[in-house]
């Protein structure tokens, strides 16, 4: 059997354990394994005409494995390259037509048969992909065409539809508790209001939980629009019930006030988004205009998901990859692993698709008080939904 894998999308801590556990599992039962570089471009990239291209592809073995796993992000990098999607500039050179080059620069050209012939190029029986649900997507398109795929979901958003947990998300609310924890010391001496912004474009999920654990004021997250006059008040109040006289709040980076909208600058990438950010810092500056105080802004951003994976999401990683393995031993494709109230599963890989993994408001969130509601614990899974 010889296996392709790819990561894409944001990186991760956890990828690279999920890699090796693959990799380990293939040569043990006899099987060869090709990594694909920097996700869905690697394919893309890969001239057919050519041998095999180590700037794309490389074989993978238990020798350039073997220490992986101590670090984070990906060690085959990764891109956020849709092959569905393909602007007539951002194609290879060797893709380039007189036709293409006639199109609009907004225009999005389909390169499934290319990826297709780079595939069979190339030999893969099967293809793993440890992706979001935007990089899943394209294997979703890739099943449907007849090619065996398995998808491993990982985002440190927590938001693929059909799995209570994707590789990245423990590291990134721990990383985010901490950071939380040590930005008390600078909110309390100096008598401050601290706002600190999360990733979380879809879902709030980060924020939520990342508030439950630290033990902050306030939570918006991006399920709900909030009250910026509302918001000021609890923490003016927050602030002055608390003996140090500081408050903290955590806001989800896709998060809108209320008549107004997500806050994106730049370009669209290959899936159609734009660069999420600044909701945080106009937050900041309404509370500092509306209260007359001095603030804190923190956005912790890329360094939630930087580093070396925690305990939690190696051993999510390691188990995935041990569930991907047990499909290509067994034949059955087109599925993604998942967890599902506690419990390792798979499930269709077009389940994904099927609908949008969000904050339960109902039942975790307090709309009127802007904070975490998990009070009630008894028979829910350990990851709260």
């Amino acid at each position: 059997m010889r296996i392709g894998i790819l990561t894409g999308g944001g990186d991760v801590p956890g990828l690279n354990p999920c890699i090796k556990g693959v990799v380990y599992r293939a040569i043990e039962n006899g099987g060869e394994v090709i990594g694909i570089k920097r996700g869905w471009g690697g394919l893309l990239e890969y001239n057919p005409s050519e041998k095999e291209d180590s700037k794309w592809v490389m074989r993978l073995d238990k020798r350039n494995t073997r220490t992986i796993d101590r670090t984070g992000g990906t060690f085959l990098h990764t891109s956020r390259t849709n092959p569905a999607k393909v602007k007539p500039g951002d194609l290879p050179d060797f893709l380039k037509s007189a036709d293409n080059s006639k199109l609009e620069k907004d225009a999005r050209i389909d390169c499934t048969p290319h990826i297709l012939k780079v595939i069979d190029q190339l030999k893969l029986d099967v293809l793993v992909t440890i992706g979001g649900d935007d990089t899943q997507s394209y294997s979703v398109k890739l099943h449907k065409a007849g090619f065996p795929v398995i998808a491993i979901p990982k985002t440190m958003d927590n938001d693929v539809f059909g799995t209570d947990y994707c590789i990245g998300f423990s590291t990134a609310v721990t990383r985010s508790v901490d950071f939380i924890t040590s930005l008390r010391t600078v909110a309390g001496s100096h008598e401050r209001i601290a706002i600190v912004e999360l990733f979380g474009r879809n879902s709030g999920e980060t924020s939520l939980i990342s508030a439950y654990l630290a033990g902050v004021d306030r939570a918006i997250i991006s399920e709900v629009p909030f009250d910026p006059d509302k918001l000021a008040g609890f923490l003016a109040e927050d602030q002055r019930h608390n003996p140090s006289n500081y408050a903290i709040m955590t806001i989800s980076e896709g998060a809108q006030m209320v008549g107004g909208s997500i806050i994106e600058t730049g370009p669209e990438d290959a899936f159609g988004h734009r660069k999420l950010g600044g909701v945080g810092i106009h937050t900041e500056e309404y509370i500092k205009k509306k209260l007359h105080i001095h603030t804190v802004y923190q956005q912790v951003a890329y360094l939630m998901r930087s580093g070396e994976p925690d305990a939690l999401d190696r051993m999510v990683a390691f188990s995935y990859a041990n569930l991907a393995s047990d499909l290509i031993i067994k034949k059955e494709f087109g599925k993604m692993v998942a967890l599902q109230d506690g419990k390792y599963t798979t499930v269709p890989i077009d389940t994904l698709t099927k609908g949008v993994k969000r904050v339960d408001v109902d039942s975790l969130y307090d709309s009127d008080q802007y904070r975490p509601k998990i009070a009630h614990v008894l028979g829910k899974p350990m990851f709260l939904h």
